[in-house]
């Protein structure tokens, strides 16, 4: 009796998981992209007027040290990437692709916790990338406190080229 028990717990267990996100835990995206990461066809306050007609998926994988970065997708050089202002939760590392346009950066998020990037500055020798994590917290509930890191997707007006590319962060509450 006991194992009929269990297996009815179990084939109920296994059913909410698979019946599309009602069980998924508070904060997390099941599904969802915020606004401004590197889903397909998103582009960002800031990013200019040229979104690409294309889909952007995030092209580097951080799910393994080191990141897999394929072929077509360049790391800007440590020296071009200023992230002095930016706390040690966030990844320093920055790569462009499509035909240097669109740049790829690591924001943080988690928990109630979403991530978005902005470009807020373009000129000839910079180009500002601010990294914003929104708290999301609806009242009576818990966030976990995990943080990941999330990569995020910018379009650029002109290609980064030899440009110096400034990272910043910022917090808000949504």
């Amino acid at each position: 009796m006991r194992n009929v028990v269990a297996a009815v717990a179990l084939a109920a267990l296994l059913a909410g998981c698979s019946s599309g996100g009602t069980s998924s835990a508070p904060g997390s995206s099941s599904g969802t992209t915020p606004t401004g990461t590197s889903a397909p066809g998103t582009s960002t306050p800031g990013s200019g007027s040229n979104a690409p007609s294309s889909p952007v998926q995030p092209p580097v994988s951080i799910s393994q040290e080191p990141p897999v970065v394929p072929p077509n997708v360049t790391p800007v050089p440590k020296e071009k990437v200023d992230s002095t202002s930016l706390s040690d939760t966030f990844r320093t590392e920055a790569f462009v692709f499509n035909d240097g346009r669109d740049v790829e950066v690591f924001g943080v998020g988690g928990g109630c916790k979403e991530a978005r990037a902005e470009v807020t500055a373009q000129s000839a020798e910079v180009v500002q990338v601010t990294l914003v994590t929104i708290t999301k917290q609806p009242p009576g509930t818990i966030c976990t406190q995990e943080i990941r890191q999330v990569p995020l997707t910018v379009h650029l007006d002109a290609p980064l080229g030899g440009r110096r590319l400034v990272l910043e962060s910022r917090e808000e509450t949504g």
